[in-house]
């Protein structure tokens, strides 16, 4: 094999440096994860869960928080993503505006303490009239996570469907 040369060695540098450089945005891009829609009006997202026979699902999550990050990647990102599951997010110490259910302007972090929230993430599932239709599920430190969530799911499809 014939040793490089200097201007070889150069070219192969930078094609390593931009190959690395384009790596980078994507490793944040998978590092950073999926992202739920903010809730913005929950009377309307919960008339668009109702229109395809399904519960509203509102996780209520704390930013920076690791097993908000599993619930959100690994449960209900992909059942959003993948199955059109009506899932908006609060953030309980955010002012981010909103519409409770009962159609009054309000704050994220006001829901959450109206709710009575205590631990993130806290999925809630929501059917006619605002009612809750399954129990809530507090956490996500649990090796039993997804069997929990499809059980809660199962219990609210159940309550609205009949």
């Amino acid at each position: 094999m014939k040793p490089l040369g200097v201007q070889a060695m150069v070219n192969r540098r930078h094609l390593l440096l931009a190959c690395m450089a384009s790596v980078v945005p994507l490793q944040n891009a998978l590092a950073a994860g999926r992202t739920l829609p903010a809730s913005a009006n929950l009377p309307q997202e919960l008339k668009q869960a109702l229109a395809k026979h399904e519960p509203l699902v509102v996780m209520v999550s704390l930013h920076g928080c690791p097993f908000c990050e599993v619930v959100r990647n690994n449960y209900l990102g992909p059942m959003h993503e993948r199955e059109g599951l009506q899932v908006v997010q609060i953030d309980m110490l955010e002012q981010r505006a909103t519409v409770d259910l009962a159609g009054q302007a309000t704050t994220h972090a006001a829901l959450a303490r109206a709710w009575d929230i205590k631990v993130a993430p806290t999925v809630l599932f929501f059917g006619q009239g605002g009612r809750e239709v399954a129990p809530r599920l507090a956490g996500g430190d649990n090796d039993f996570y997804s069997g929990l969530l499809d059980r809660r799911l199962e219990t609210a499809r159940r309550e609205l469907n009949g």
